[in-house]
């Protein structure tokens, strides 16, 4: 017993003492933590801040202009625009530059100065339907409010506004109609960056990544036969998936499936790119997986998968740009819940086909590099 305990810690020490030896293994160690405590700290917040609202107001009356003045003196929304008919809505809604419109009858302050309960509207964009019921309850909040202050004023009872909800997207703000298609993306990222990842690492440990050298392909070539097992395992996935998020959870495909795909497509050559630079880099496949880890995390974080990207700081909105992931999620929901095609996904699209050139070009100039 002594001494397989003896056995033991010398075995930890001798493992201590091999990560502290190793340059790249301290980098990998202390850095990464460091930088990702930082980043989660102020990307990772379920908090809305200056929630972008537009305000229909066909009233003008003194109750609306007092609901409205507790909305724009709320730090949780900020009121962008003043609209003035209903074909204003929808497209506010679709080009997410408000997250709700709020909607007050031509008869609003009227029926509160008669005693009668006055229906307020609120149109809210349902894609995000954690966002979405975050800010339905911070407007809820300020609607009791008001109900409080104006029955006393008024000395009158029964709530004075109703609020009326109606969201767009995703009726019911079902969760799994955010999050599924979100893990479709996610499931892949992971997929895909480890067999990529542990190519090249795996050959160095076994001994044949030197036989592999002195055969008749080239660098480019090398690449392209590592890239390809990454990409058609990472396209079953994703068709797995999306065959399992339409039957299983009976989530809905309104777009265009070719667009889907062309998105899946780009973004496994992004994911593959990333990943063989990892494989270029690591030695063993250790630092591989700890390598791609060290990416995902990260990238599932930044890429809105969770919390909003505007509810972010600036330079961490910045910084999601890189993060291919981010614009596929955009992809996925966009044909799963919007019903978008190859024109309105366009710009989504050669973001990550531009990470993927610049990942595949850095790959190659590191093979080069290493391989001699």
């Amino acid at each position: 017993m002594r001494n397989s305990l003896a056995h033991i810690l010398a075995l930890a020490l001798k493992e201590f003492l091999a990560l502290l030896r190793d340059k790249r293994s301290r980098i990998v160690i202390i850095v990464p933590p460091i930088v990702q405590l930082f980043v989660f700290g102020f990307a990772a917040s379920y908090d809305l801040n200056e929630v972008p609202v537009a305000v229909y107001d066909e009233d003008r009356g003194g109750a609306a202009r007092e609901l409205l003045a507790r909305i724009e003196g709320s730090p949780n929304f900020s009121v962008l625009q003043h609209i003035g008919s209903d074909a204003e809505i929808a497209p506010l809604i679709d080009g997410r530059r408000v997250l709700l419109v709020v909607h007050l009858g031509p008869r609003f302050s009227a029926d509160l100065a008669r005693g009668e309960t006055a229906p307020l509207q609120v149109i809210i964009d349902g894609r995000n339907s954690n966002t979405a019921m975050t800010a339905l309850n911070y407007l809820r909040s300020l609607v009791l409010d008001f109900n409080r202050a104006w029955q006393q004023a008024q000395g009158q009872t029964g709530p004075p506004v109703k609020l009326q909800m109606r969201a767009w997207y995703n009726e019911n703000l079902q969760s799994q109609w955010f999050i599924v298609p979100g893990i479709v993306g996610s499931l892949m990222l992971v997929v895909t960056l480890l067999v990529t990842a542990l190519s090249v690492a795996r050959e160095r440990e076994q001994g044949t990544f030197d036989q592999l050298l002195v055969t008749p392909l080239r660098p480019v070539e090398i690449l392209i036969g590592k890239a390809i097992p990454g990409m058609v395992i990472g396209l079953l996935e994703a068709t797995l998936i999306v065959a399992l998020m339409t039957w299983f959870f009976d989530i809905p495909l309104r777009g265009s499936i070719p667009a889907l795909y062309l998105g899946i497509l780009l973004f496994l050559l992004a994911t593959v790119g990333i990943g063989l630079m990892i494989s270029a880099i690591a030695l063993t496949q250790q630092q591989a997986i700890l390598g791609a880890f060290l990416f995902i995390v990260p990238a599932v974080i930044l890429s809105g998968f969770t919390t909003p990207i505007a509810n972010m700081p600036e330079p961490v909105q910045w910084l999601t740009y890189l993060d291919p992931l981010r614009y596929f999620l955009v992809i996925v929901r966009g044909v799963t819940l919007e019903g978008d095609g190859f024109a309105l996904l366009f710009h989504q699209f050669w973001p990550m086909a531009l990470i993927g050139a610049i990942t595949l070009a850095m790959a190659g100039w590191l093979f080069r590099h290493r391989m001699y």
